[in-house]
């Protein structure tokens, strides 16, 4: 068994092949599908990494809707201290989060962790694909470790609110960064919110950027490149990412992290809560940024 130090972005299969038995380390099965919420749950049953637990996006990862705060609030901090408890988190357990989408919802644990103040948390590289390449022991048994002794700490990462981003994205000193796909972004093809477009003064990098044509993440030097230049000279703490409901915007700040960007932050309501107010304005139109 590897005793290695913790990873604070992403974690390679064959590294927790090595460590699959470590009481040390809790993997997070953050399997999900927007439009059929009990399949993460359902391929969970049928099979899941040894001695992975299932966190489910919208009942523990989201908080309470109220047509106001988005289609996935942030969950309250006690109540997320009690999910990290219930699922075997200690203070410094190594949290390994994996989903079958390439880090699209699983992203969203990871930076949870995070908010909460626990740095040891990695994301796996290539998901359930690769794990299942790599040879890791798969089982249906649903995991019941013992209960953690899981602390909130100050956060590592950190949220704005609406009224933040609205007065931001007219400040050529912030970047608002959209991380859907550059057909929703631009009002051509929405199939999840009432309204299209985007928001005045964001720019549009879509989450799937940071990836390879095999589904893992870009090598650091290279996203440390990308966002170099999509920053344009300002720090990674005047960026503020967003997607539809604040999930997939967290694939951003894992990738910037590994680029060793670190203090970008995060629009929780993004798009959904952005639309629950008529008045705010909306943009169309394709972006300036790749």
């Amino acid at each position: 068994m590897q005793q290695i130090a913790p990873f604070r972005s992403v974690i390679d299969a064959d590294t927790l092949g090595a460590n699959i038995e470590n009481p040390a380390w809790r993997v997070i099965d953050c399997r999900h599908d927007l439009l059929r919420p009990d399949a993460g749950h359902e391929a969970y049953r049928r099979g899941h990494l040894r001695g992975a637990v299932f966190a489910h996006l919208d009942l523990d990862l989201s908080g309470s809707r109220n047509g106001r705060n988005g289609r996935h609030p942030l969950p309250a901090p006690d109540r997320l201290l009690e999910r990290f408890r219930r699922w075997g988190i200690g203070p410094e357990t190594q949290i390994v989060v994996y989903d079958a989408t390439h880090g699209q919802y699983a992203g969203r644990f990871w930076w949870l962790a995070r908010w909460m103040g626990h740095e040891r948390v990695g994301l796996l590289d290539g998901g359930w694909q690769a794990a299942l390449d790599a040879g890791l022991p798969v089982e249906t048994t649903v995991a019941a470790p013992a209960p953690g002794r899981f602390q909130r700490r100050p956060g590592l990462e950190q949220a704005v609110e609406t009224d933040t981003v609205a007065e931001r994205r007219k400040d050529a000193n912030w970047l608002v960064v959209d991380a859907r796909a550059p057909d929703r972004y631009a009002g051509q093809n929405e199939s999840i919110d009432p309204v299209a477009g985007h928001i005045p003064g964001a720019v549009n990098r879509f989450w799937q950027s940071n990836l390879q044509a095999d589904g893992r993440f870009k090598p650091a030097v290279q996203l440390r490149a990308e966002f170099d230049a999509l920053l344009e000279g300002r720090p990674a703490s005047r960026l503020i990412a967003q997607c539809g409901s604040g999930v997939t915007a967290c694939h951003h700040l894992v990738a910037m992290e590994r680029a060793g960007l670190a203090g970008a932050l995060l629009y929780p309501g993004s798009w959904s809560e952005w639309i629950a107010d008529p008045s705010r304005p909306v943009a169309t139109g394709a972006s300036e940024a790749s």
